[in-house]
């Protein structure tokens, strides 16, 4: 792969998404907080009404464009007594659902995957890693409330809306990129997708520029790179610290029981612990063979011994 670039990721880093991130500030209006599972009856509605009355270019993605990009993507209402063009697709053919639960409310979100040349050995990031992308969203009504002007905009997914972290790691990224005298990028043989969100898995309640409260989202995007974090510098890919594999960081449910994301329960989340199992010893020091990753150092009850208080600095020297 000719796809890590380091001097792209430090450039990167200086810029992030707009309206996808899920941190911006609201204009201070105060909404009504509607019952979550209720919402999403609602929205599951608007969404399936919206994917049955669309339609899309799907000739320009059938395989025969050997690169495809988001800015290909049209989709068009579908007016009454008009037929399907030739060529064109109801969005409702070809999306993806996804069963996803969050905020104990159980949700449905929906994806095309629009590259069918893609490489699948190309890496696909994980819902916590940063990713390069270029991306316009929209609400139902199409109205654009942010793009990528320039392309290659570098954010950390969790910095983001729930649904860029659940659909993102669906997709692969470039094969490979080509660095311009301008100093942009090409990027060859990218995942390619549009995203059909409910407000529950983006802002909910909240308003932002041009997105009123529980409005459904809509974003065409390609994917073009990624870079694998470890947010607190452990050793550990902050990915591996999802101990229950739900694809989120969460803390465990109740006091003795560990089915979260935090191994010694002291309240800081693995990912950003840098001491997991609060034996004394940073987990960057429990790689005990030196290979750069704690996760391979197993101890003889089978587990990791950054994630054992009992492996503590007594049993090794560090």
């Amino acid at each position: 792969m000719k796809l890590m670039k380091l001097s792209l990721f430090v450039l990167g880093l200086a810029t992030c998404f707009l309206s996808c991130k899920k941190d911006d500030d609201d204009d201070g209006t105060t909404i009504e907080v509607r019952d979550r599972a209720e919402q999403q009856i609602e929205d599951k509605a608007l969404l399936l009404d919206y994917l049955e009355t669309h339609y899309y270019n799907a000739s320009d993605f059938d395989g025969s464009n050997p690169d495809p990009k988001s800015i290909d993507i049209e989709i068009t209402e579908l007016k009454e007594n008009e037929t399907v063009p030739t060529g064109h697709r109801l969005l409702i053919q070809d999306t993806i659902m996804k069963y996803v639960t969050y905020y104990d409310v159980k949700y449905e979100i929906y994806y095309l995957d629009l590259n069918k040349n893609v490489d699948k050995t190309a890496p696909s990031p994980h819902f916590c890693d940063n990713v390069v992308t270029n991306y316009k969203g929209f609400t139902l009504d199409n109205e654009v409330f942010d793009r990528s002007e320039t392309g290659a905009f570098n954010s950390d997914l969790l910095n983001n809306i729930d649904a860029w972290q659940i659909v993102i790691p669906e997709f692969y990224t470039a094969e490979a990129f080509m660095e311009n005298n301008d100093g942009t990028s090409n990027y060859i043989n990218h995942g390619v997708g549009v995203m059909f969100a409910p407000s529950g898995l983006g802002y909910f309640s909240s308003v932002r520029p041009g997105i009123p409260s529980y409005s459904c989202l809509v974003f065409n995007f390609d994917v073009l790179q990624m870079f694998e974090n470890d947010h607190d510098g452990d050793g550990v890919p902050s990915y591996k610290e999802d101990l229950n594999g739900d694809g989120k960081f969460t803390y465990n449910s109740a006091e003795g029981v560990f089915d979260g994301d935090d191994t010694d329960a002291n309240g800081i989340l693995d990912f950003v612990d840098t001491d997991d199992d609060g034996d004394g010893v940073l987990t960057i020091y429990e790689d005990i063979d030196g290979d750069g990753d704690p996760t391979n150092d197993i101890g003889k009850n089978g587990i990791p011994k950054y994630l054992d208080p009992e492996e503590t600095e007594a049993n090794y020297d560090i």
